[in-house]
């Protein structure tokens, strides 16, 4: 099999892997004339999928050989799909070849396991560690570690890596045993645990004022599979939150899945639409800048799910009208960022205006605030919504209109 075949393959099996951008790292560029790559500026571009991924670096898999058999993964060693494998060489040639070709600006790679947990890790530091040390790239590298390795292997993937992530596979550890009984929920932890610590170790100045060496400088990040268990959307997002606090977690990743007819898959799997995975990012949204939590943004719906047809703020507002219409000219912060259409930026525009003059109807419009949300929750000078924010089909306006389905 030559290098674009492994590729084709190898892409493509990476694609049920949430990656990101290079957000959060270290500064690093090759201006001067030495190494190659950066991680600011143009260097990394930040283009994303219509799905909300990130696709502005090479993600690739090392190898989708693997030992384990997951019900819900494509590669799970059960399932009937064409087999590839990277060498340490072959990835460093690409990654490097394609940044000169402007194809990509950073590498993220993941793999199946091969081996052993300790083997397939050991192939990934050595990959980080040529690009770095022998081939001086710059550039953004991400690492989907694995759990099981040696903690040291995860000790020099850091060093190398801007950004560390370890799977927590599924919302709750009885998903984890049912459907990847092979893995261990605990030994997951402990892994995270480990590179928290470790980051924190490097942050921490010595008796003499300097720094240890940088540890991944973009922290760590973890990603959740959604829909291969019967988790609500309640249970995802209160299983985040605790991540978050317990971790100093980066990003909590959703992936819808996607079963794959197979005749060798052994469960029963569920497939939530691409909908769902969007509206759970919505969610995590507000949960770490608006300042709602779990119970607030799943009570719109009795069976602890978010609403698919309409995004969670909006659902949240049409629940709580009796708190609406607020006053834009004095309303506090956390109130207004509780405003359908208003973000983050639209409302420091209008505490800072507001300190000089009343806003008006107009002010809104220039700020970029959208309105076609906000208008039913808000009063403003030259503006009051009247009978339209206790309008009972107010949630008909937002939510996409009926479709009448096929017989066929």
């Amino acid at each position: 099999m030559d290098l674009s075949q492994k590729l084709a393959i190898l892409s493509d099996a990476a694609r049920y892997d949430a990656s990101c951008a290079s957000s959060g790292t270290a500064r690093r560029d090759s201006r001067d004339g030495k190494g190659l790559g950066s991680t600011e500026g143009s260097g990394i571009c930040h283009a994303y999928a219509p799905d909300g991924r990130c696709i502005s670096l090479l993600k690739i898999l090392m190898t989708n050989f693997c030992i384990y058999d997951c019900a819900y993964c494509v590669n799970r060693v059960s399932s009937n799909v064409q087999r590839a494998r990277f060498t340490v060489d072959e990835v460093v040639q690409l990654t490097i070849e394609f940044y000169r070709r402007n194809y990509i600006e950073g590498l993220f790679l993941s793999s199946g396991i091969i081996r052993s947990p300790d083997a397939t890790m050991s192939d990934m530091v050595r990959i980080a560690q040529r690009l770095r040390e022998v081939e001086s790239f710059r550039g953004y590298i991400h690492l989907k570690t694995i759990p099981d390795a040696a903690p040291e292997l995860i000790d020099q993937a850091g060093l190398y890596a801007d950004r560390l992530s370890i799977n927590v596979e599924l919302p709750t550890d009885n998903g984890v045993k049912a459907y990847a009984p092979e893995k261990n929920p605990a030994t997951i932890r402990k892994a995270m645990e480990d590179v928290k610590v470790r980051k924190e170790i490097a942050s921490e100045r010595s008796y003499k004022g300097k720094r240890g060496k940088r540890f991944a400088p973009a922290g760590q990040s973890t990603q959740m599979i959604v829909g291969a268990d019967i988790s609500t959307d309640a249970t995802i997002l209160q299983r985040s939150t605790r991540l978050y606090g317990d971790y100093k977690l980066r990003r909590v990743y959703y992936s819808a899945f996607s079963p794959i007819p197979d005749a060798t898959a052994k469960l029963p799997l569920i497939k939530p639409p691409l909908a769902r995975e969007h509206r759970l990012y919505q969610a995590d949204w507000l949960l770490r800048f608006y300042g709602f939590d779990v119970g607030e943004i799943t009570a719109a719906r009795p069976d602890g799910n978010l609403d698919l047809d309409i995004d969670p703020k909006l659902a949240w507002a049409l629940q709580n009208r009796g708190i609406f219409p607020v006053n834009v000219n004095t309303a506090s912060k956390d109130m207004l960022l509780r405003v359908p259409g208003f973000g983050t930026r639209t409302v420091g525009r209008i505490l800072s205006t507001r300190r000089h003059r009343h806003l008006r109807y107009e002010d809104l419009l220039r700020m970029g605030a959208s309105l076609k949300k906000a208008r039913a929750f808000i009063t403003a000078l030259g503006w009051t919504p009247g009978a339209l924010t206790d309008s009972a089909n107010l949630r008909a306006c937002f939510a996409p209109p009926p479709k009448q389905l096929s017989l066929f």
